[in-house]
């Protein structure tokens, strides 16, 4: 397809879904995603593609109003990268358990998926997702709705492999380490070219539920997200489940770590005192996938309003929508089963008045623990955990 013949195809298309009629606008195409069955037959894959946030490094978003199910398919999930995609394969890679330990262990890749296999569904949000709601304009990729997906995991227990090797007395935290490297040229800035590394309390990383997966909804992980092997940590926030792992490390002290402490760090306040603490578990949040900013819905007739909610370890109680910018809530209806750690879809079917109107809508998610998400989003979390309640506006007509 021609430059000419494919802004004509985008434009037609975006008439189209503001009127309601088709889900979202296409946009980049991503190498080597699409679904081998589709581009086996040589065709156009089922999904035309993501929103570019980054060519270089490749970070790509997921446009939420295509949400229709509760899995995530591979080739639809956002890809979020710090440094170029490592080179890596299967046969060479090995990955090195050490430090406070025992005894060493230097793991291969077939040694890996020999051990007993656990499924784990996790939805996996960047702490980042939403920023690009913040005013004024804040530094960092400008995530919408998209930075986040819900897949099933297949993996090794992390705590089986930390066993293997022999935690000893006093190891307080676990640093996961990624083989992908770089210089951070922007403030912050990095001391040199420096790796992707995470650590997890102890006790977070011997939960049954934290994997080191070889797969995504049952294929094996592609390079670009994490392949051979990523760790997947449910209910954190996406920067700790480190892609492209190599090497694990147990210590006996914090650890403060560029990735740990300057970045992917908020204000806590202890007595009015702020420190950088590290971004951790996810925020309730409620998002509104249809209708889509500016959408233009029929006046008079029964309009499906659908999104998705989740949280870090809580369970997601109950989703309520706004249509008149939160000066009434209604509730949604959640849909299908509580599953730990996955988002839960929702739906609203919304009577829409007769005649033209413009609409501002709103949901907002309450979980177990009785969190709400906030109007405002709190200054002290910088551009972290963004769950504040967002407009979407739309017509009617």
């Amino acid at each position: 397809m021609d430059k000419a013949q494919n802004n004509g195809t985008n434009n037609n298309g975006r008439r189209a879904f503001l009127k309601g009629t088709v889900p979202v606008m296409a946009t980049a195409i991503i190498p080597g995603i699409a679904s081998a069955s589709n581009a086996d037959k040589g065709s156009e894959p089922s999904f035309p593609g993501l929103i570019i946030r980054e060519k270089e490094p490749v970070n790509f978003e997921f446009p939420f109003p295509m949400l229709s199910e509760a899995i995530t398919p591979n080739n639809q999930f956002f890809i979020r990268t710090h440094f170029p995609i490592p080179k890596l394969q299967a046969k060479e890679w090995k990955m090195t358990i050490g430090g406070h330990v025992n005894k060493e262990i230097t793991l291969t890749y077939d040694e890996l998926r020999a051990l007993p296999a656990k499924k784990v569904m996790a939805t996996l949000e960047c702490a980042g997702n939403g920023r690009a709601n913040l005013a004024p304009k804040v530094k960092g990729l400008l995530w919408e709705q998209g930075a986040v997906g819900n897949a099933e995991w297949t993996g090794v227990p992390l705590a089986v492999l930390l066993e293997k090797a022999g935690i000893k007395e006093g190891a307080v935290e676990i640093i996961l380490e990624g083989a992908d490297k770089g210089e951070v040229s922007e403030e912050p800035k990095s001391p040199g070219a420096i790796h992707f590394a995470r650590s997890l309390p102890l006790t977070k990383a011997m939960q049954a539920e934290v994997i080191l997966a070889y797969q995504m909804n049952g294929k094996d992980l592609s390079p670009e997200h994490g392949y051979p092997v990523r760790a997947i940590i449910p209910g954190w926030y996406g920067m700790a489940s480190v892609k492209w792992l190599t090497k694990i490390t147990a210590v006996d002290k914090p650890f403060d770590g560029y990735w740990q402490t300057l970045e992917y760090a908020y204000w806590k306040r202890t007595d009015d005192q702020p420190t950088l603490t590290a971004v951790t578990e996810v925020q309730v949040k409620a998002e509104i996938a249809r209708p889509a900013l500016s959408e233009v819905v029929p006046a008079g007739k029964t309009y499906r309003v659908h999104g998705a909610a989740w949280c870090g370890e809580n369970e997601v109680a109950k989703v309520e929508v706004s249509l008149d910018e939160g000066v009434t809530w209604q509730p949604a209806k959640l849909l299908g089963k509580h599953v730990k750690f996955a988002w839960r879809l929702w739906e609203y079917n919304w009577q829409v008045p007769a005649g033209e109107n413009q609409y501002k809508l709103m949901s907002r998610a309450t979980d177990s623990q009785g969190n709400t998400q906030p109007m405002e989003h709190d200054k002290d979390r910088r551009t972290y955990m963004v769950n504040k309640i967002v407009t979407v506006k739309i017509e009617a007509r």
